[in-house]
């Protein structure tokens, strides 16, 4: 519980906001969105880096019978705006922050492996604009 608090914290201000439960929504959204457009094995992958609690969340919903869902750039970001009640124009600097701060807290290497396995448009709108903060 505790780095999923500090997670929700550092990620609360990467956005700018102090709203945790507007970071939880984004990370989950994110989580989901990308989740769904991997094969089973890399999702299992890829879940098992995630703290216990954000497992849980990045597991809810899932049905491996129905996944890879391909999505082009404008399904993914109509989905994920929907599914995250966002703004359609807010989408790319939300994915892009969530990217840059996974690759902090995980590895730069392991997300980018997850983000390889999407299409070029998708993987695009994901990559963090600036330095992922890794040394």
């Amino acid at each position: 519980m505790q780095t999923t608090s500090r997670w929700l914290a550092v990620l609360a201000d990467m956005i700018g906001t102090e709203n945790r439960d507007f970071a939880q929504r984004v990370l989950r959204t994110w989580l989901h969105t990308v989740r769904d457009g991997l094969t089973v094995d890399t999702t299992a992958h890829f879940a098992a880096q995630l703290p216990d609690l954000l497992r849980g969340v990045y597991y809810n919903g899932w049905d491996p019978g129905k996944v890879p869902i391909r999505r082009n750039r404008q399904e993914f970001i109509e989905h994920f705006a929907r599914s995250g009640r966002i703004a359609l124009s807010d989408v790319p600097q939300l994915a892009s922050t969530v990217t840059r701060f996974l690759c902090r807290e995980l590895s730069e290497p392991s997300v980018m492996h997850v983000l390889d396995r999407l299409p070029q448009d998708v993987r695009t709108l994901l990559l963090p604009a600036g330095p992922t903060g890794k040394g």
